[in-house]
């Protein structure tokens, strides 16, 4: 029996079978080329078949319109998924459009036109339309998303989908154990089976095995595709990966259903596909599929593969041209004759034709737009309906920062039950069977102490010792509805998630048009003045994150403020940077009672520490209590001074700001944060173009030394600014 015919009998096996195969890794050889069929054999389901052709030569033609329309300068950027059509429509058959969950790469062309996508939905992506449902001319093209079949949005860099697509079917599998949410969101279903596809070069990428990891751990419905075309632009597999083959390097992961195909030939893609999502539907655990494929032209158009590729290598990929190979295969087996297929073919070139007519003809968006979306439009955290602090009741004994956030948490998670907690050590202890025995971690600072036991392990729980892992996670998660709350355990090892907050999480509303969203909250101990922190435990990096659009950043001074802001933070619809200096967490003098279960500060929304007329210290975090302290002391020798604790980074309070500013004529920034290009250097500027008539002096900073936070204790008193500091700042400015 030759090849074809058992792999045949596969697909009829595949197709009649209630039960899913085992956990197996198969090795399925790429037969010779030309495709073949026994005649005894029949091809299953002709109508299936045909309709995969249409939308393999669719994809192709689509690419090829796009390369002639580059030529002619009409767009602007071309990238093909040619020589990967086989394997992408026999995933977009066996998953299942507006049910499923889609986390393409950008050579999936062929799998959104087999889920539903149109050739002029993705010819609108080509010419920048605002029409475009894939990101509404915000995106380069191929860059896939559509709401309505479930596909969200893609952005360029690789790999960055894979941990969202983990976060997408673990709030799947969060929504099996928490009853709750099932009052709460629609759209979730028992057997439901996320995708996600990579390039061989992307499997290099750290986020590419931190999400192996978590999927198999937690036997997650999750397929990762990975298409091997054998380039990553120009580098080879070999140069890519120890010995030429990830699918070797995963087979240790446990519960993965390891399953290769020659990813040019349809039928065996196709019970292949079949094997790896049935896998998954049956909830045994994720599947990675290495399918084998061609680039048969350049990786882009701003791209000549001939700088590096032998004629030789590219005339045998184009022996294994997936489009020619099923077209042969299709009128060889009897399926269709040559007249038939010519048809296909002849509708197709005509519906791609039209298609671009009406995309060049398309509207782009209005460059007023360009600001639309980078915040929510519907929800804003900065209005009075986020403000009930004139109206605030305290009551209970005063308590920490550490404990009003604490209690937030309780509140909020006890409110909604979207709300899920983690991150590293965050659970109270991981092996419940030890919970009635142990006092438990809750937290290296104690902050989300007793969340587990109160709440259980599904809302509550600890993630790899991996920052983007966490922040992907989260994304994914609140893509699907659920509010994630993250702590990154300390603010210097935020970094490895850099990538997850800048080009995704910040970006995810922005890019789509306002088609997808990722509201979540990030939690990040931040600061210095710990005695012993040292270079890695005294960071404060604060512009690094209030530069980027999309992202809110909030950085309370007290117990009081912080519980306020959290629970604003957790209610509105953004993504939020929520950061906490570590040195606050349990001062005595920033402590306060209880203010309630719906106590909310809004962002944007200053606070006057102090009153004074002869200067004005704009501060926030530890420098408003070091700033409160040097006031008192100038105030000994006749200055008045008013300090403004901000709260909010982003958004900030001008109009506070500049009414303080127009009240003293002179005014002083001070933060943690390094002088040189630091966040004070924006308010000063600020302050300085549009407050200038107002200054009796130069607008002044106090900030810590163009360095890093030492471990002696002398080094830290003289790099972190101090009391004295300030003092002397406003000794000086007032004397100018």
């Amino acid at each position: 029996m030759n090849t074809d015919t058992k792999v045949l009998k596969l697909v009829r096996k595949a197709e009649s079978s209630a039960e899913p195969v085992e956990n197996t890794v198969t090795q399925l050889t790429p037969r010779p080329v030309p495709l073949s069929v026994s005649k005894e054999e029949q091809l299953p389901d002709h109508k299936l078949l045909l309709e995969m052709y249409r939308t393999m030569y669719l994809s192709r033609r689509l690419d090829d319109k796009e390369i002639q329309l580059k030529g002619q300068n009409r767009i602007f950027f071309q990238i093909s998924g040619a020589g990967h059509e086989a394997v992408l429509a026999a995933a977009g058959v066996v998953l299942k459009p507006s049910y499923d969950w889609f986390y393409p790469y950008y050579r999936d062309r062929a799998l959104c036109l087999q889920l539903g996508m149109t050739p002029l939905e993705q010819l609108l992506s080509a010419v920048g339309a605002e029409a475009d449902p894939n990101s509404h001319g915000r995106q380069m093209p191929s860059h896939w998303g559509h709401r309505k079949l479930n596909i969200v949005s893609q952005s360029s860099p690789t790999g960055t989908q894979v941990l969202q697509a983990v976060g997408c079917a673990e709030a799947s599998y969060r929504f099996e154990l928490i009853p709750e949410l099932q009052k709460r969101i629609a759209g979730f279903h028992a057997d439901e089976v996320t995708y996600v596809s990579v390039g061989d070069g992307t499997t290099s990428e750290g986020e590419f095995w931190e999400a192996l990891n978590t999927a198999s751990n937690l036997k997650l419905p999750v397929v990762f595709l990975v298409e091997d075309n054998g380039y990553a632009i120009s580098v080879p597999v070999e140069v890519q990966t120890a010995g030429g083959d990830v699918s070797r390097l995963v087979e240790g992961f446990p519960s993965l259903c390891v399953q290769r195909c020659d990813g040019t030939d349809a039928i065996e893609s196709l019970e292949t596909m079949r094997r790896a999502v049935d896998y998954c539907r049956h909830r045994k655990g994720p599947a990675l599929v290495h399918a084998k494929v061609i680039r048969p032209y350049s990786h882009s158009l701003s791209d000549d593969e001939k700088l590096y590729r032998p004629d030789e290598e590219r005339a045998s990929d184009a022996e294994r041209d997936p489009v020619k190979r099923f077209g042969a295969l299709l009128i060889d087996s009897g399926v269709i004759d040559q007249d038939g297929l010519q048809r296909i073919k002849d509708q197709a070139d005509r519906e791609v034709n039209e298609a671009a007519d009406l995309a060049l003809a398309s509207a782009q968006p209005p460059q007023e737009t360009a600001t639309k979306y980078v915040f929510s439009p519907d929800v804003d955290p900065a209005s009075p309906a986020f403000d009930t602090e004139d109206q605030v009741q305290l009551s209970g004994n005063p308590g920490t920062m550490v404990d009003l956030i604490n209690r937030c948490l309780h509140t909020e998670m006890a409110r909604d039950p979207r709300i899920v907690v983690f991150g590293e050590d965050v659970a109270d202890c991981s092996r419940e069977q030890y919970l009635e025995s142990v006092k438990g971690k809750g937290g290296v600072f104690k902050v989300t102490a007793n969340l587990q036991r109160k709440f259980g392990s599904a809302r509550v729980f600890n993630s790899p010792l991996a920052e983007a892992n966490i922040v992907g996670r989260a994304i994914g998660m609140a893509t699907r509805g659920l509010k994630p709350v993250v702590e990154i355990q300390f603010f210097d090892y935020i970094w490895p998630a850099m990538h997850q907050i800048r080009n995704e999480l910040a970006l995810m509303r922005w890019r789509s048009g306002n088609d997808w969203k990722s509201p979540l909250v990030i939690r990040v101990p931040i600061g210095g003045y710990l005695k012993g922190g040292a270079v890695y435990h005294s960071q404060s990096g604060v512009s690094t994150f209030t530069q980027i659009p999309g992202l809110r950043v909030i950085y309370p001074s007290n117990a009081l403020d912080a519980n306020g802001l959290l629970r604003t933070a957790i209610r509105c619809d953004d993504p939020v940077l929520f950061l906490e200096h570590k040195h606050l967490y349990r001062q005595a003098y920033n402590k306060s009672a209880y203010p309630g279960d719906d106590f909310m500060i809004p962002f944007a929304k200053a606070k006057r520490v102090r009153e004074g007329k002869d200067l004005t210290i704009v501060a926030y975090g530890a420098l408003v209590q070091r700033s409160v302290v040097a006031a008192k002391q100038a105030e000994q020798d006749g200055v008045s001074v008013e300090i403004i604790d901000l709260r909010s980074l982003v958004p900030y309070d001008w109009n506070a700001i500049a009414e303080s500013v127009k009240k003293t004529n002179r005014v002083i920034v001070a933060h943690e944060d390094s002088l040189s290009f630091g966040y004070g250097a924006e308010i000063a500027a600020r302050i300085a173009n549009e407050l200038f008539e107002y200054l009796d002096a130069p607008v002044k900073r106090v900030c810590a030394l163009d360095t890093f936070v030492g471990y002696a204790p002398q080094l830290e008193d003289a790099i972190l600014p101090q009391v004295a500091d300030v003092a002397k700042a406003i000794a000086e400015l007032r004397a100018y």
